[in-house]
Parts: C-alpha cells; structure tokens; sequence
C-alpha cells in the first residue's frame, strides 16, 4: 500500500511524468512507470484503483504532504491532481 507521505518539490520540474489517473493507469499498463504519487485527500475508492496495479507491477506508490489542488499547482495545472506517474 501507500509507504509514506513525502514532500516532492522536485517532481514539478520532471518532465518524465504523467499527470492523472487514467493517464496512470495507461502508463502502469505499459511498464512505463518508476514511481506513483497520491495526494493526501484522496478517496478511498481512488486510492484503491491505483494499490491494485502499482502492488502488481511492484511500483512504488508514495504519498505527497498535499491535497489534490496544491499537487495541482505544484504540478502547474490549473485543477487538482491525485495521482502523478514518474515515467521510467
């Protein structure tokens, strides 16, 4: 499950990302994935869409120490993020 919550700055300079769920999820399914990161104010229902396939594929799924509106804007989009993929 998640393994801790962490404050990730750099990520916002990343361009080896992807930002959303489904966009995630996609890139989960093609082995493209290093690291996944959730905001803190995360459903349930959410947190478990993403468990499932980051425990598969042995991904490190990481909470951020920010709601899914300030991960919005540190990833500079103007809505919320919950979920942000670094890409391998």
């Amino acid at each position: 499950m998640v393994q801790s919550i962490i404050n990730v700055k750099s990520l916002r300079e990343n361009p080896n990302k992807v930002i959303g769920l489904k966009q995630t999820l996609r890139a989960i399914q093609q082995d493209n994935v290093k690291a996944v990161y959730i905001a803190n104010d995360l459903d349930e229902h959410v947190i478990r869409k993403i468990t499932e396939p980051c425990n598969e594929k042995k991904i490190p799924l990481l909470m951020v120490n920010l709601s899914k509106k300030e991960f919005g804007k540190l990833c500079q989009i103007e809505v919320g993020a919950a979920v942000v993929a670094l890409l391998k």
